[in-house]
């Protein structure tokens, strides 16, 4: 019989791993408050590069920072990028006149096609 194998287990039951000699990691809490008055507390590592000044809240509302960090994200407001729909798209190939011609083409055909049908009827 194989010798590598370990007798009486369970391929993923459980982790034979402990939690001995290990170090948790070094952590700093930050606590938010929303305009409502609800406090949470998030704790962050000391490693963190960005650390967020707005959290989002429980009851769906946007919490700030009350403490200060020094590695806490840049107040920058980014500018946001305006996302294109395929209406945009369209405008850019295309003009309203050139696209009220393919709509009246597209018309005719679909009625040249359904007129022979109403005819057999």
């Amino acid at each position: 019989m194989n010798e590598l194998s370990m007798r009486g287990s369970r391929i993923g039951a459980l982790s034979y791993e402990n939690d001995l000699h290990v170090v948790p990691a070094q952590r700093q809490t930050l606590q938010y408050v929303c305009s409502e008055g609800h406090s949470t507390v998030v704790p962050f590592s000391t490693e963190a590069e960005d650390i967020p000044h707005i959290w989002g809240c429980r009851c769906g509302r946007e919490a700030q920072a009350t403490g200060h960090l020094e590695k806490m994200a840049s107040t920058d407001i980014k500018e946001e990028r305006y996302v294109r729909t395929h209406w945009d798209m369209l405008l850019e190939r295309r003009t309203i006149a050139d696209l009220e011609v393919l709509l009246s083409e597209r018309l005719a055909l679909l009625l040249a096609q359904v007129a022979p049908e109403r005819k057999s009827a």
